[in-house]
């Protein structure tokens, strides 16, 4: 049974490495499951307060940095409020068209054209689509970056 929950909870981190290209997949509620997996069916006394509290507060920050970062882009780059919520529709459409780079087409051409229609200037729209497409990189690293130190951080904190 134990080698079932093993595989369950390696197989809940990949699915969650996943999630980075296909935003859809909720990232950060897979690699919860996997912590949940080894702590009710494995062993519940590895995973320490400090761990639980450090894994909550990195689920905030990645939350709060993929919506941060992809708003303080499009801005950055001139686009507007509507600039914004295209990004984000268009990452979600894009997991659909094109996987895995409808994430990154859909999400430009849905922030170029409703810049275009607004602004009416080519360059501007332009610009704001590549602030859309740097905020969704930039996000994503960050989140990849993160999910790995849990990881290695479950499995430091299980081995010690």
């Amino acid at each position: 049974m134990t080698t079932i929950n093993w595989i369950l909870i390696i197989l809940m981190f990949v699915i969650a490495f996943v999630g980075l290209i296909k935003p859809i997949i909720p990232s950060v509620l897979f690699l919860w499951v996997g912590y949940f997996i080894y702590h009710f069916a494995i062993d519940n006394s590895k995973l320490s307060w400090v761990f639980w509290t450090v894994m909550v507060l990195f689920t905030v920050f990645m939350i709060l940095s993929d919506i941060i970062m992809n708003s303080y882009f499009v801005k950055r780059f001139g686009g507007s409020k509507l600039g914004e919520t295209m990004a984000a529709i268009g990452v979600i459409i894009g997991c659909f068209v094109f996987p895995p780079f409808g994430i990154i087409i859909v999400p430009f051409v849905l922030v170029f054209v409703s810049e275009l229609v607004q602004k009416n200037n080519l360059a501007t729209a332009f610009n704001a689509s590549v602030g859309s497409l740097l905020g969704f990189l930039t996000s994503s690293i960050a989140k990849a970056l993160i999910m790995i130190v849990m990881v290695i951080w479950f499995f430091i904190a299980i081995w010690i």
